[in-house]
C-alpha cells in the first residue's frame, strides 16, 4: 500500500482510459501525489486488471520513463529510472496528461489525465479505485487493432472458434464486466 507521506503530500485523482479502444474501457482512481512510477506501475495494473507481465513505460513530453532492463543498454538508452522520478514530476495542474505504454508488443496506450488534486481525506486508504468501466482485455490478445476482431470472434456464430478462444484464455471473458470491489481488494493487498 502506498502512503501519503509527509505534509505535502496531495491525492491526485486520475482518470485513465484504453486509446483507440469504443467503447471506452475506463477508471477513476486516487493516488498520493508524491508516488513513485515505479509504484504507480503496479497501480495502474491492479485498476485496470493487467497481470504486468510485460514491459511498460510512462511517456511525458519529451521524457520516458521505464525500469532499467538489465543487460540491454539499447532499451535503456534515453530511458530515465522510474524508480527515482514521481508522479509530481510528470503531472501537476488539473488536465495534465501523460501516456502509460503497456506490452511494447501490442502497444496498448494509456491516456492518464489529472483530474483533481485533493488533500488526504481521514481514514481513506490510498491508492483507490472510484469508478469505471467495461473489463481489460486478456494478455497477448493482440493490441487495440485486434481486440474488436477478438471480440467478434467471442461474439460470434462460429462455436469452433468461439471454443477456442476460450480454450486459450482458460476462462469466460465478459468484455463488460466491471468490479470495483475486487480491484480494491487488490489495490489494498499490495
Amino acid at each position: 500500500m502506498v502512503k501519503a507521506s509527509g505534509k505535502s503530500a496531495q491525492i491526485y485523482q486520475l482518470e485513465v482510459w484504453l486509446n483507440e479502444i469504443e467503447p471506452r474501457i475506463w477508471r477513476k482512481f486516487e493516488v498520493p501525489s508524491n508516488i513513485r512510477l515505479d509504484k504507480l506501475n503496479g497501480v495502474i495494473q491492479d485498476v485496470m486488471g493487467w497481470t504486468n507481465s510485460h514491459l511498460h513505460s510512462f511517456n511525458a513530453g519529451e521524457n520516458e520513463y521505464s525500469m532499467p532492463y538489465p543487460g540491454d543498454e539499447s532499451y535503456n538508452e534515453g530511458m530515465l529510472d522510474e524508480r527515482k522520478a514521481k508522479l509530481t514530476d510528470i503531472v501537476g495542474r488539473s488536465k495534465d496528461r501523460f501516456v502509460y505504454v503497456y506490452d511494447f508488443g501490442d502497444n496498448w496506450e494509456h491516456i492518464v489525465e489529472l483530474v483533481e488534486i485533493k488533500e488526504p481525506q481521514r481514514g481513506v486508504k490510498y491508492p483507490v479505485c472510484l469508478a469505471g468501466e467495461r473489463a481489460c482485455p486478456p494478455e497477448d490478445c493482440g493490441g487495440p487493432w485486434s481486440y474488436p476482431e477478438f471480440l467478434q470472434t467471442l461474439r460470434g456464430r462460429n462455436k469452433k472458434e468461439r471454443q477456442e478462444l476460450i480454450d486459450w484464455l482458460g476462462y469466460e471473458f465478459n468484455p463488460e464486466e466491471f468490479d470495483i470491489d475486487e480491484i480494491n481488494q487488490m489495490l489494498k493487498a499490495s
